[in-house]
Parts: C-alpha cells; structure tokens; sequence
C-alpha cells in the first residue's frame, strides 16, 4: 500500500508545479522576494516608504457553483479570474492597491494540465489588477471530491495610505451616483442560475441570438476587474467617496454598504440598458424584478458615489481607461438603503 494507491499522485503535484511557473511569471513584481515552491511567499515592503500611513487591506473569496458550467463545459481557463477578481475588487472599494494574491485549489484527482489550467487564468487575474501571484496551494483529496471536480478560492493582500482610504464617511446628499459596467453575471447567483437553465452541454452550447453567444459563453464569462479602472480616477485626482462592489446581494445588500447613517442611494433603473443575459434569466425563471436586483448585478458591477462636479469627468476618465461608466442615480438623505426608481 501507498499513497497513490491511496488516491494521491505525488507525481503529478509536481508536475502541476512545473506548468504552473509559467503562468505564475507574468505576475511577478520586484517586491517578490521568494520562488514558487518554498513553504510561504515573500513581499518586501519597499512599496510603503513613499506612504505617511500605510495601510494593509485583505480580500478573500472563492468561485462558487459558477464552477459546475466550467465542469460541464471543459473549460477551465477563466474561473481564475473570477477568484481574483472576488478578493482584488473589494481590496480597490477601500482604495487600495492589491499587492499579491494566494490561491487553494482542492480537487478529486490532480490532472496536472488541469491545474495549470485553472492557475493560467488566476495568472491573467493577477495581470489585470498588478498584483503578484506569490503562492498557493492544489490540494488532493480523493473521496471528498468527485475526480473530476474541484474547488477554488483565494486570499489578496493589497496597501492604501490612510489618507486615501474609501470608507463611505464622505458620501452625503447631493452626491452623484456612477456605475462601472459589468461583464455579466460574474461569481454570484448561479446556485439560481442552474435551476433557470438546464445544466447540459446541449443547453450551454446552444447559440441565444439576444446574446450573440451560446449560453454557456455568456454565463462563464469572466469577472471584470476594476482595479486599474479605480486607480485611473485616483491619478486623475478625483475623490471617490463611496464604493461598492456588487457582489451577491445584488444592489439592495451592496449598495447600502457604503452609505453612512442618514443617506439613500435612489438609483434610476433607465438609466443604462440591462444586458440581455439578465433579461433572459429573468424571463425563463420567473423571476420578478426586485429579486433579480436583490440577486444580480443586473450589469453594473461597481456603484461609485462622487461630488457633483466630478461626475462627468469621472466617467470621461473611466472610458478612456476601457470601461463603461453611467450617471445612474444620486445620494439623497433619507434612511440608510436603496431605492431603484
């Protein structure tokens, strides 16, 4: 008897190590300090000495369900994304630069090509939001998943100096509303999703005309991640007072997180189109229109809260950087919450 015998292929742990380094190079910053297969990651903190109070912000979250269409679909390349995505975007609704980023990959069986696959697209996470894969772990455990499956999740580190900190203290009334679109559905919801929609290859595979995609495209595209979309308002001097991240919950849960005592969000619904994959959703589950907004980001996955004043320049600032930002509502007094109007 042995440990392969048993289920776990030492073998292929490395060699998932192996195919992984390749990937894992893109993200390297000069404050890396360590190689990938020592026992922890190292980060200088070198990136601090130009801050008067340097402040460490942390974000950690997994996939979800989202991973059961990437089963289906054999595709594996993108949910990466969606694990950085999940920690970096929050770190950036502080005001913070993430830093580096640690993933857990849990699986029936290690297919080394799998695994590889999987970390590619945390790899090109960490790309888009600058921050430095350092380390992670795959872990093997057979009987607990089935051979095929797998589970993932991550953990980023990210700075802000105190004094640029997003706390929502600044939001009042007056204050314009932005959202940031989103890429779709991205990581939330889809424990709803698969009961909507039959979870086969034939329905993910079928081509929807209102998409302009197949079904399974749409729903497995990546989470957008906004963090070079923040810093470019920041460069660009303009002074973000409030900053949620729509996640599960949808605007109802999310939105309030960023509203002090004695202020509302009144977000106009009009204001921007609803992609037409939420249009879809809601129409072949039946799903009425405050529980979507309750459930989804129903396309805008960043809701900023700005001065008056900035609000046009903001959203010039946010196209020139590749996003698509509308004034969708303003901050009014009132009892802590959201309307959608």
């Amino acid at each position: 008897m042995d440990y392969k015998s048993a289920g776990v292929d030492i073998e292929a742990g490395y060699r998932s190590v192996e195919l992984m380094k390749q990937h894992i190079a893109r993200t390297m910053r000069p404050e890396v300090l360590t190689d990938i297969g020592g026992f922890s990651g190292a980060f200088g903190m070198s990136r601090f000495k130009e801050m008067e109070e340097p402040v460490l912000v942390s974000g950690t979250d997994g996939v979800g369900t989202k991973l059961k269409l990437a089963f289906l679909m054999d595709r594996h390349n993108t949910v990466g994304i969606d694990c950085v995505a999940m920690c970096v975007n929050d770190i950036a609704c502080a005001g913070g630069e993430p830093l580096f980023f640690l993933d857990y990959i849990a699986c029936g069986r290690n297919y080394p090509e799998k695994i590889a696959d999987i970390v590619s697209g945390v790899a090109e996470g960490c790309a888009q939001a600058g921050a430095a894969l350092i380390g992670g772990e795959t872990a093997e455990m057979p009987g607990f998943y089935p051979e095929d499956e797998y589970d993932l999740a991550g953990f980023a580190v990210g700075v802000v100096d105190r004094k640029d900190m997003i706390t929502g203290k600044e939001v009042s009334g007056g204050d314009v509303l932005i959202g940031i679109a989103s890429s779709g559905v991205h990581s939330n919801g889809f424990s709803l999703v698969r009961k909507v929609f039959p979870m086969t290859a034939e329905a993910l595979g079928t081509y929807h005309e209102e998409l302009g995609k197949t079904l399974g495209e749409a729903l497995l595209a990546p989470t957008r991640i906004y963090v070079k979309a923040l810093r470019s308002l920041k460069e660009a001097g303009i002074r973000i007072h409030g900053c949620s991240h729509i996640t599960g919950g949808g605007f109802y849960e999310n939105v309030p997180r960023m509203l002090p005592e004695g202020c509302k969000a009144v977000i106009e619904k009009n204001s921007y189109e609803v992609p037409a994959i939420f249009r879809l959703l809601a129409k072949e589950g039946g799903i009425d229109e405050h529980m979507m907004y309750n459930t989804y980001n129903m396309g805008i996955g960043m809701v900023l809260a700005l001065p008056a004043d900035a609000a046009e320049k903001a959203i010039a600032v946010l196209e020139e950087a590749g996003e698509k930002a509308y004034r969708i509502g303003r901050v009014e007094a009132g009892q802590k919450g959201v309307e959608l109007i």
